[in-house]
């Protein structure tokens, strides 16, 4: 459930000079960006704010896949031919968000040789985290997966952070994202909590230590 590792480059000043084909809108939060049914017709990019992706099977359970903040983009299974959204993008906070139509990403992609070298690479970040992800459900306990989650939401270890106060995420997201319930987020939290790992000054803050959960076998 691919909480996306923050890129390692800004294509703001890319994108800005493309004029054909790209759009600037604003969300509130729970506005729907596109839903999963949707003709996939474009790739998006988000300036600010965060994006929750989401799917539901047949018998209506959803689930999140992904939760994305600023400099990441999002819908790029269009350009592999993906004719429909097999998901749905909603944001969880008032967001910016650019959208590019396919036409003009392929040729933004065929124009500028840099900015394909960077968006493959960070279509292959996307791809190890998926594989993370992958082995993290198989392998791991709900604990350890809620604890690994709230590490990638600190952004831990980017630019040496080692404590960050998260965004506002409800319990059932938390829950959605490591598939158990909310009451056992809610224990985790509060062990975490009492362990010294995490504390509500101002918001959830996520301490370093919290990798110990992590790393204990």
């Amino acid at each position: 459930m691919p909480h996306q590792r923050h890129m390692s480059f800004n294509p703001k000043s890319v994108l800005t000079k493309v004029s054909e084909g790209r759009s600037v809108a604003a969300y509130h939060r729970k506005k729907v960006i596109f839903a999963q049914g949707d003709p996939a017709d474009a790739v998006f990019y988000i300036q600010r704010g965060k994006v929750k992706i989401t799917v539901v099977s047949k018998a209506g359970k959803e689930a999140v896949v992904a939760l994305l903040d600023a400099d990441n983009f999002f819908g790029e299974g269009c350009l592999a031919g993906q004719p429909l959204r097999m998901a749905t993008a909603t944001a969880i906070e008032d967001a910016t968000v650019v959208r590019l139509a396919k036409r003009s990403m392929v040729r933004l992609l065929h124009a500028d040789p840099k900015f394909s070298e960077l968006f493959t690479s960070y279509l292959l970040l996307r791809n190890i985290r998926i594989e993370e992800d992958l082995v993290d459900q198989l392998f791991n306990s709900s604990e350890k997966r809620l604890a690994r989650i709230l590490l990638l939401l600190a952004h831990f270890g980017k630019e040496g952070r080692k404590e960050m106060v998260l965004p506002k995420i409800s319990q059932e997201t938390l829950a959605e994202m490591i598939g158990t319930t909310r009451s056992r987020v809610s224990h985790f939290l509060n062990k975490f909590r009492g362990l010294g790992f995490i504390d509500y000054n101002g918001g959830l803050r996520v301490h370093s230590s919290l990798l110990n959960i992590v790393l204990h076998d």
